[in-house]
Protein backbone atom coordinates (compact mmCIF):
# COMPACT_ATOMS: atom_id res chain seq x y z
CA UNK A 1 0.00 0.00 0.00
CA UNK A 2 1.23 3.64 -0.66
CA UNK A 3 2.71 5.18 2.42
CA UNK A 4 -0.68 7.92 2.15
CA UNK A 5 -2.49 4.74 2.60
CA UNK A 6 -0.63 3.42 5.66
CA UNK A 7 -0.43 6.72 7.69
CA UNK A 8 -3.74 6.98 7.90
CA UNK A 9 -3.98 3.40 9.03
CA UNK A 10 -1.41 4.07 12.29
CA UNK A 11 -4.14 4.24 14.89
CA UNK A 12 -6.27 1.77 14.34
CA UNK A 13 -7.93 -0.34 11.13
CA UNK A 14 -9.77 3.25 10.92
CA UNK A 15 -7.73 5.76 9.08
CA UNK A 16 -7.39 8.72 10.77
CA UNK A 17 -6.51 11.02 8.84
CA UNK A 18 -7.68 11.60 5.25
CA UNK A 19 -5.29 13.35 2.33
CA UNK A 20 -7.60 15.38 0.54
CA UNK A 21 -4.56 16.99 -1.65
CA UNK A 22 -0.94 18.50 -2.14
CA UNK A 23 -1.14 22.19 -1.34
CA UNK A 24 2.87 22.91 -1.99
CA UNK A 25 6.13 20.90 -2.52
CA UNK A 26 9.97 21.84 -1.38
CA UNK A 27 12.77 20.87 -1.77
CA UNK A 28 12.58 18.60 1.00
CA UNK A 29 9.14 17.60 1.52
CA UNK A 30 5.34 17.19 0.45
CA UNK A 31 2.48 19.40 2.53
CA UNK A 32 -0.90 18.06 2.08
CA UNK A 33 -4.23 19.30 3.12
CA UNK A 34 -6.34 16.40 4.90
CA UNK A 35 -9.02 15.75 7.11
CA UNK A 36 -9.39 14.50 10.97
CA UNK A 37 -11.68 11.03 10.46
CA UNK A 38 -13.28 11.86 13.56
CA UNK A 39 -13.76 15.62 13.77
CA UNK A 40 -13.44 16.67 10.01
CA UNK A 41 -11.23 19.03 11.18
CA UNK A 42 -8.75 19.93 8.74
CA UNK A 43 -5.08 19.87 8.77
CA UNK A 44 -1.88 20.36 6.88
CA UNK A 45 0.23 17.32 6.67
CA UNK A 46 3.74 18.22 5.92
CA UNK A 47 6.13 14.73 4.13
CA UNK A 48 9.41 14.93 4.30
CA UNK A 49 11.33 11.65 3.55
CA UNK A 50 14.19 11.08 5.26
CA UNK A 51 16.45 9.49 2.60
CA UNK A 52 19.74 12.19 2.81
CA UNK A 53 21.48 13.39 6.25
CA UNK A 54 20.08 17.34 5.18
CA UNK A 55 16.78 16.44 5.30
CA UNK A 56 16.58 14.40 8.33
CA UNK A 57 18.40 17.64 9.96
CA UNK A 58 15.91 20.14 8.85
CA UNK A 59 13.06 17.84 9.74
CA UNK A 60 14.39 17.38 13.44
CA UNK A 61 15.02 20.96 13.97
CA UNK A 62 11.35 21.55 13.15
CA UNK A 63 10.60 18.74 14.97
CA UNK A 64 12.17 20.10 18.29
CA UNK A 65 11.54 23.77 17.84
CA UNK A 66 7.76 22.75 17.17
CA UNK A 67 7.77 20.30 20.24
CA UNK A 68 9.73 22.37 22.65
CA UNK A 69 6.77 24.76 23.03
CA UNK A 70 4.32 24.01 25.70
CA UNK A 71 1.91 26.40 25.02
CA UNK A 72 0.51 27.64 21.95
CA UNK A 73 0.31 30.90 20.43
CA UNK A 74 -2.44 31.82 17.75
CA UNK A 75 0.67 33.76 15.41
CA UNK A 76 2.94 30.52 15.84
CA UNK A 77 2.27 27.31 13.85
CA UNK A 78 1.35 24.44 16.13
CA UNK A 79 2.59 20.79 15.17
CA UNK A 80 -0.38 18.21 16.50
CA UNK A 81 1.96 15.36 16.33
CA UNK A 82 4.87 14.03 14.47
CA UNK A 83 5.16 10.18 12.96
CA UNK A 84 7.74 8.47 11.61
CA UNK A 85 7.30 5.92 9.26
CA UNK A 86 9.49 3.08 8.26
CA UNK A 87 8.23 0.98 5.25
CA UNK A 88 5.08 -0.29 6.66
CA UNK A 89 6.00 0.52 10.40
CA UNK A 90 4.58 3.64 11.88
CA UNK A 91 4.84 5.23 15.47
CA UNK A 92 4.34 8.68 17.11
CA UNK A 93 7.58 10.55 17.75
CA UNK A 94 8.05 11.91 21.07
CA UNK A 95 11.05 14.56 22.36
CA UNK A 96 13.68 12.42 24.07
CA UNK A 97 12.22 9.26 23.08
CA UNK A 98 14.45 5.83 23.45
CA UNK A 99 12.79 4.54 20.27
CA UNK A 100 15.78 2.89 17.80
CA UNK A 101 14.22 4.26 15.02
CA UNK A 102 14.30 7.76 16.81
CA UNK A 103 17.67 7.25 17.66
CA UNK A 104 18.79 6.51 14.16
CA UNK A 105 17.62 10.00 12.83
CA UNK A 106 19.33 11.91 15.22
CA UNK A 107 22.71 9.80 14.94
CA UNK A 108 22.15 10.95 11.23
CA UNK A 109 21.80 14.24 11.94
CA UNK A 110 24.47 14.47 14.25
CA UNK A 111 26.86 12.10 12.06
CA UNK A 112 25.64 13.96 8.80
CA UNK A 113 25.51 10.20 7.01
CA UNK A 114 22.54 7.95 7.44
CA UNK A 115 22.55 5.70 10.06
CA UNK A 116 19.70 3.29 9.06
CA UNK A 117 19.27 0.74 6.34
CA UNK A 118 19.43 2.87 2.92
CA UNK A 119 17.34 0.72 1.54
CA UNK A 120 14.21 0.93 3.81
CA UNK A 121 11.81 4.03 3.49
CA UNK A 122 11.97 6.55 5.97
CA UNK A 123 9.35 9.37 6.47
CA UNK A 124 8.48 12.13 8.74
CA UNK A 125 5.35 13.14 9.06
CA UNK A 126 4.27 16.26 10.81
CA UNK A 127 0.22 17.00 11.63
CA UNK A 128 -0.09 20.88 12.08
CA UNK A 129 -2.26 23.73 11.93
CA UNK A 130 -3.90 24.36 8.21
CA UNK A 131 -3.45 27.79 6.71
CA UNK A 132 -6.37 28.05 3.79
CA UNK A 133 -4.94 31.87 3.15
CA UNK A 134 -1.62 31.10 1.40
CA UNK A 135 1.59 33.19 2.76
CA UNK A 136 1.99 36.28 3.05
CA UNK A 137 3.40 37.95 -0.19
CA UNK A 138 0.17 35.99 -2.16
CA UNK A 139 -2.08 37.47 0.28
CA UNK A 140 -0.63 41.13 0.63
CA UNK A 141 0.50 41.13 -3.32
CA UNK A 142 -3.03 39.92 -4.14
CA UNK A 143 -4.89 42.84 -2.63
CA UNK A 144 -4.74 47.07 -2.35
CA UNK A 145 -2.52 48.10 0.46
CA UNK A 146 -4.74 48.70 3.50
CA UNK A 147 -3.42 50.44 6.75
CA UNK A 148 -5.48 48.50 9.33
CA UNK A 149 -4.11 45.01 7.99
CA UNK A 150 0.08 46.50 8.19
CA UNK A 151 -0.94 47.26 11.25
CA UNK A 152 -2.37 44.35 12.25
CA UNK A 153 0.26 42.16 10.72
CA UNK A 154 3.19 43.78 12.21
CA UNK A 155 1.60 43.24 15.79
CA UNK A 156 0.80 39.78 15.01
CA UNK A 157 4.15 39.26 13.53
CA UNK A 158 6.28 40.87 16.47
CA UNK A 159 3.83 39.53 19.43
CA UNK A 160 4.91 35.66 17.72
CA UNK A 161 8.55 36.72 17.32
CA UNK A 162 8.57 37.59 21.24
CA UNK A 163 6.94 34.38 22.01
CA UNK A 164 9.44 32.57 20.17
CA UNK A 165 12.18 33.88 21.49
CA UNK A 166 11.01 33.90 24.98
CA UNK A 167 10.59 29.74 24.65
CA UNK A 168 14.21 30.28 23.49
CA UNK A 169 13.59 29.76 20.13
CA UNK A 170 15.82 31.55 17.50
CA UNK A 171 13.83 31.42 14.01
CA UNK A 172 16.78 31.90 11.67
CA UNK A 173 14.41 32.02 8.54
CA UNK A 174 12.05 34.95 8.59
CA UNK A 175 10.59 35.70 5.72
CA UNK A 176 7.11 36.25 3.71
CA UNK A 177 7.08 32.78 2.12
CA UNK A 178 7.27 31.20 5.77
CA UNK A 179 4.58 33.44 7.18
CA UNK A 180 1.00 31.65 6.47
CA UNK A 181 -2.19 33.20 6.70
CA UNK A 182 -5.27 31.43 8.12
CA UNK A 183 -8.37 32.98 7.24
CA UNK A 184 -10.61 30.43 8.31
CA UNK A 185 -11.49 32.06 11.91
CA UNK A 186 -12.80 35.47 10.59
CA UNK A 187 -16.25 35.59 11.87
CA UNK A 188 -16.95 39.22 10.61
CA UNK A 189 -15.65 41.00 8.24
CA UNK A 190 -13.82 43.46 9.52
CA UNK A 191 -11.36 41.19 10.80
CA UNK A 192 -7.92 40.70 10.01
CA UNK A 193 -6.66 37.11 9.38
CA UNK A 194 -4.64 35.07 11.64
CA UNK A 195 -0.84 35.16 10.48
CA UNK A 196 1.58 31.90 11.64
CA UNK A 197 5.15 31.86 11.52
CA UNK A 198 5.77 28.27 10.01
CA UNK A 199 8.72 26.29 8.51
CA UNK A 200 11.03 26.07 11.41
CA UNK A 201 13.70 23.86 9.65
CA UNK A 202 16.40 26.34 9.93
CA UNK A 203 15.52 27.13 13.81
CA UNK A 204 17.74 26.80 16.82
CA UNK A 205 16.63 25.92 20.35
CA UNK A 206 18.98 27.49 22.74
CA UNK A 207 18.97 25.36 25.69
CA UNK A 208 20.88 26.37 28.67
CA UNK A 209 24.25 26.70 29.35
CA UNK A 210 26.14 24.20 31.08
CA UNK A 211 27.22 26.84 34.12
CA UNK A 212 23.90 27.23 35.00
CA UNK A 213 21.31 24.86 33.88
CA UNK A 214 18.77 26.33 36.15
CA UNK A 215 18.96 29.92 34.80
CA UNK A 216 16.35 30.33 31.02
CA UNK A 217 19.09 30.89 28.46
CA UNK A 218 18.74 34.59 26.81
CA UNK A 219 18.38 33.96 22.86
CA UNK A 220 19.77 37.09 22.58
CA UNK A 221 23.53 36.14 24.16
CA UNK A 222 23.42 32.78 22.33
CA UNK A 223 25.87 32.99 19.82
CA UNK A 224 25.29 31.20 16.70
CA UNK A 225 28.09 30.37 13.98
CA UNK A 226 25.91 29.16 10.69
CA UNK A 227 25.12 31.29 8.45
CA UNK A 228 21.68 30.32 7.11
CA UNK A 229 18.28 31.72 6.02
CA UNK A 230 17.51 33.61 2.79
CA UNK A 231 19.88 36.28 1.31
CA UNK A 232 17.65 39.32 1.61
CA UNK A 233 16.30 39.03 5.15
CA UNK A 234 19.85 37.76 6.97
CA UNK A 235 21.29 40.42 8.84
CA UNK A 236 24.88 41.41 8.46
CA UNK A 237 26.84 39.21 11.10
CA UNK A 238 24.72 36.48 9.97
CA UNK A 239 26.83 36.92 6.77
CA UNK A 240 29.84 36.51 8.86
CA UNK A 241 28.44 33.66 10.83
CA UNK A 242 28.49 35.14 14.58
CA UNK A 243 24.91 36.03 15.46
CA UNK A 244 21.66 35.67 18.15
CA UNK A 245 18.12 36.29 18.10
CA UNK A 246 18.66 39.88 16.65
CA UNK A 247 19.13 38.76 13.59
CA UNK A 248 15.36 37.59 13.58
CA UNK A 249 14.76 41.42 14.35
CA UNK A 250 16.57 42.29 11.47
CA UNK A 251 14.47 39.83 9.29
CA UNK A 252 11.23 41.14 10.61
CA UNK A 253 12.48 44.71 9.65
CA UNK A 254 13.18 43.83 6.21
CA UNK A 255 9.83 42.21 6.25
CA UNK A 256 8.03 45.01 7.64
CA UNK A 257 9.71 47.68 5.93
CA UNK A 258 8.57 46.02 2.49
CA UNK A 259 5.28 45.78 3.43
CA UNK A 260 4.30 48.86 4.36
CA UNK A 261 6.28 50.30 0.96
CA UNK A 262 5.19 47.71 -1.24
CA UNK A 263 8.96 46.80 -1.71
CA UNK A 264 9.32 43.60 -3.97
CA UNK A 265 12.20 41.97 -5.99
CA UNK A 266 11.48 38.70 -8.54
CA UNK A 267 13.30 35.80 -7.05
CA UNK A 268 16.02 34.67 -9.88
CA UNK A 269 14.96 30.92 -9.21
CA UNK A 270 11.08 30.64 -9.47
CA UNK A 271 10.14 33.95 -11.13
CA UNK A 272 7.98 34.65 -7.99
CA UNK A 273 7.63 38.66 -6.72
CA UNK A 274 8.25 38.73 -3.17
CA UNK A 275 7.99 41.17 -0.49
CA UNK A 276 11.67 42.28 0.98
CA UNK A 277 13.99 46.01 0.97
CA UNK A 278 17.01 45.83 -0.45
CA UNK A 279 19.72 48.41 -1.26
CA UNK A 280 20.24 49.53 -5.33
CA UNK A 281 23.83 49.61 -6.51
CA UNK A 282 24.04 50.83 -10.12
CA UNK A 283 21.42 48.62 -11.93
CA UNK A 284 21.60 45.93 -9.32
CA UNK A 285 19.83 45.04 -6.17
CA UNK A 286 21.86 44.21 -2.94
CA UNK A 287 20.63 42.41 -0.07
CA UNK A 288 20.38 45.54 3.01
CA UNK A 289 22.35 42.83 5.42
CA UNK A 290 24.85 42.41 2.82
CA UNK A 291 25.04 46.18 1.83
CA UNK A 292 25.58 47.10 5.67
CA UNK A 293 28.83 44.34 6.00
CA UNK A 294 30.15 46.31 3.63
CA UNK A 295 29.50 49.22 5.09
CA UNK A 296 28.36 49.56 8.42
CA UNK A 297 27.66 53.06 8.20
CA UNK A 298 25.49 53.39 5.16
CA UNK A 299 22.10 55.18 5.72
CA UNK A 300 19.42 53.39 4.48
CA UNK A 301 16.90 55.54 2.65
CA UNK A 302 13.32 54.83 4.89
CA UNK A 303 10.61 55.28 3.21
CA UNK A 304 12.38 54.81 0.33
CA UNK A 305 9.36 55.71 -1.92
CA UNK A 306 8.93 59.08 -0.55
CA UNK A 307 5.46 58.50 0.55
CA UNK A 308 5.56 59.71 4.41
CA UNK A 309 5.68 57.51 6.82
CA UNK A 310 5.63 58.07 10.41
CA UNK A 311 8.27 58.86 11.75
CA UNK A 312 8.38 57.04 14.66
CA UNK A 313 7.56 53.73 12.39
CA UNK A 314 10.77 55.34 10.49
CA UNK A 315 12.86 55.32 13.54
CA UNK A 316 11.89 51.89 14.55
CA UNK A 317 12.83 49.98 11.46
CA UNK A 318 15.73 52.02 11.16
CA UNK A 319 16.74 50.58 14.62
CA UNK A 320 15.34 47.10 13.59
CA UNK A 321 17.93 47.19 10.81
CA UNK A 322 20.56 48.94 12.47
CA UNK A 323 24.47 47.31 11.19
CA UNK A 324 24.92 46.73 15.00
CA UNK A 325 23.20 43.36 16.25
CA UNK A 326 23.26 45.56 19.83
CA UNK A 327 21.18 48.70 18.19
CA UNK A 328 18.58 46.74 17.90
CA UNK A 329 15.45 46.46 20.03
CA UNK A 330 14.92 42.93 21.32
CA UNK A 331 11.33 41.89 20.39
CA UNK A 332 9.54 41.96 23.92
CA UNK A 333 10.71 46.02 23.13
CA UNK A 334 9.44 45.87 19.83
CA UNK A 335 6.25 44.49 20.42
CA UNK A 336 5.81 47.33 23.42
CA UNK A 337 6.82 49.93 20.82
CA UNK A 338 4.59 48.85 17.76
CA UNK A 339 1.30 48.46 20.24
CA UNK A 340 2.48 52.00 21.28
CA UNK A 341 3.02 53.29 17.83
CA UNK A 342 -0.68 51.02 16.29
CA UNK A 343 -2.49 53.14 19.42
CA UNK A 344 -1.58 56.31 18.47
CA UNK A 345 -1.64 56.39 14.93
CA UNK A 346 -5.38 55.55 15.68
CA UNK A 347 -7.92 57.94 15.01
CA UNK A 348 -8.60 59.02 18.39
CA UNK A 349 -4.88 60.43 19.05
CA UNK A 350 -4.68 63.41 17.18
Amino acid sequence: PSPERLLLKMVSSQPKYELIREVGRGSFGVVYEALVRSSSARVAVKKIRCHAPENVELALREFWALSSIKSQHPNVIHLEECILQKDGMVQKMAHGSSSSLYLQLVETSLKGEIAFDPKSAYYLWFVMDFCDGGDMNEYLLSRKPNRKTNTSFMLQLSSALAFLHKNQIIHRDLKPDNILISQSRMDTNDSEPTLKVADFGLSKVCSASGQNPEEPVNVNKCFLSTACGTDFYMAPEVWEGHYTAKADIFALGIIIWAMLERITFVDTETKKELLGSYVKQGTAIVPVGEALLENPKMELLIPVKKKSMNARMKQLIKEMLAANPQDRPDAFELELRLVNIAFKDSSWDT
